[in-house]
């Protein structure tokens, strides 16, 4: 799945986007999980304050 993410990021009009990858920690168990998003480049500080 990652290699289809990454060659779609490099193709022509991939440029303006980031891929993001944060933990987010669950309440019932303590555990983290990986939530992965694609964002365009100008909305990745906004998605990651929120």
């Amino acid at each position: 799945m990652a290699k289809k993410v990454v060659a779609t990021l490099k193709k022509e009009g991939g440029k303006g986007f980031a891929k993001i990858i944060k933990a987010v920690k669950s309440e019932k168990t303590g555990a983290y999980t990986f939530k992965e998003e694609i964002v365009p480049v100008d909305q990745v500080q906004a998605t990651l304050k929120g």
